[in-house]
């Protein structure tokens, strides 16, 4: 297939928080490549993953944090790299939930992409979570807010009408070559992958009032025959929260490391030996030189 007829481009995903963003970009592509979890900011960089058809090109999507009003210059970084994502794309893609009534957060999502100057797909995720009879006033509740976009409902975690999805991503793609190798699926480091997965985990175990403020580092990870070695830290804004990663005993830091090493594991394919730390880094969030080391720096 001659590059002529290829269409390859960048397509990011937007959206409030916990919308389904980083489910619907890891059914797109068929594989896990941003971490998920029902707590808001679970998503803190542009993440790329990458979908490759060989007969029509390729789509690089751009995964982005949930949009909200920034409280510290973490949240100012993290809409800093919606903005990044939205200059960089050819298509965005508009995730939603299915509602009829429209909150003021989507109705400022709504205007502020009526001037971006690129095309709009509105995508009305969690379809499986309403019957089916309720879809078409949903689509006709977002049309009234978003003429200018097409609309495609679907749901991300059973991937019905996903395929509806890349079909419509295809006819807005400019033609060209391909920018990734056909077997790539993400540019993201493995250092950087691994530190996600250990932080998901967290996420998951973690009471409410914790996740927000953790940051992982990946202090050492080393390939010795056929065992990984990998040590993390995992950093936390307070004495207390200190305590409640570490459990009783122990125990929950052993069940955060149990559940990561398991899905690194299967990752890299081979056994891994992972030790996790805990470290008191006060207002972390707030500092331009933790956030930097921490991997919230600019990115190129």
């Amino acid at each position: 297939m001659s590059n002529e007829s290829l269409k390859s481009g960048f397509v990011a995903i937007l959206g409030r928080p916990n919308v389904g963003k980083s489910t619907l970009m890891n059914q797109l592509v068929g594989q896990k490549i941003a971490i998920t979890a029902n707590k808001p900011q679970t998503t803190r960089s542009r993440i790329r993953a990458i979908y490759t058809d060989e007969e029509r090109g390729q789509i690089v999507f751009l995964d982005t944090p949930g949009i909200h009003k920034a409280k510290n210059k973490l949240g100012e970084f993290m809409m800093d790299q919606v903005k990044k994502a939205e200059s960089d794309s050819d298509l965005i893609l508009w995730l939603v939930e299915p509602e009829t009534t429209i909150g003021a957060g989507d109705k400022r999502i709504a205007e502020r992409l009526s001037g971006v100057g690129i095309p709009v797909i509105l995508v009305i995720n969690k379809t499986d979570t309403i019957a089916h009879d309720e879809v078409l006033p949903v689509i006709a509740a977002w049309q009234d807010l978003i003429p200018y976009a097409e609309v495609v409902p679907l749901s991300a975690r059973s991937g019905d009408n996903c395929d509806v999805l890349i079909e419509q991503i295809y006819k807005y793609l400019p033609y060209g070559p391909m920018y990734y190798d056909a077997d790539e699926v993400t540019d993201q480091p493995m250092r950087a992958i691994v530190a996600e997965v250990i932080r998901e985990k967290s996420l998951h175990a973690l009471r409410d009032e914790v996740p927000h403020g953790i940051a992982v580092v990946i202090d050492e990870m080393k390939q010795r025959k056929d065992i990984y070695d990998i040590s993390a830290t995992i950093v936390c804004e307070r004495e207390t929260h200190k305590g409640i990663i570490i459990g009783k005993g122990g125990s929950m830091l052993k069940k955060i490391g149990t559940n990561a090493r398991y899905e690194i594991e299967q990752m890299l394919e081979t056994k891994v030996n992972l030790k996790l730390f805990v470290k008191v880094r006060e207002n972390w969030r707030d500092s331009d030189m933790l956030l930097k080391n921490f991997g919230y720096g600019e990115q190129e």
